[in-house]
């Protein structure tokens, strides 16, 4: 049996409403149009690579910056920058085809047109909180 795709990976609280406990999934998840209203997932949670939940906030309705996962804190943020230029190593491919590398614990990197195995020379392209877009440079 293969490991299912991977769909999104995102940072969450866990929080109480009304006697029931909810982790929010971010617009921008299903803006990437991986993920569907009213469709069915298979969802894992493990806890944050540092043991706390520093660094995690609620978006704030009046700042329309805090939702933009393209805006880093000062927690240290993304472990790429745009532009970055990185050798991976592709462990997987998604469900477009791109193939996915891992850059420290959880964080993933698409990579277009690579196999599993493939290892190529990278520039990253667009970050975001836990991901990243990349193209080939070799």
């Amino acid at each position: 049996m293969t490991a299912p795709d991977l769909h999104c990976l995102f940072t969450g609280r866990i929080e109480e409403q009304n006697g029931d406990y909810m982790i929010e999934i971010p617009a921008s998840e299903l803006d990437l149009n991986t993920l569907s209203v009213g469709e069915v997932y298979r969802v894992g949670v493990y806890p944050a690579a540092d043991g706390s939940a520093e660094g995690i906030s609620r978006p704030d309705p009046t700042n329309p910056m805090s939702a933009d996962p393209t805006v880093q804190e000062d927690d240290g943020g993304p472990p790429v920058e745009e532009g970055e230029v990185l050798e991976l190593t592709v462990k997987d491919v998604g469900d477009q085809g791109d193939g996915l590398a891992r850059v420290g614990p959880g964080y993933v990197v698409f990579v277009p047109d690579a196999r599993v195995g493939d290892e190529p020379t990278v520039r990253i392209t667009t970050v975001r909180e836990n991901f990243a877009f990349a193209e080939r440079v070799e």
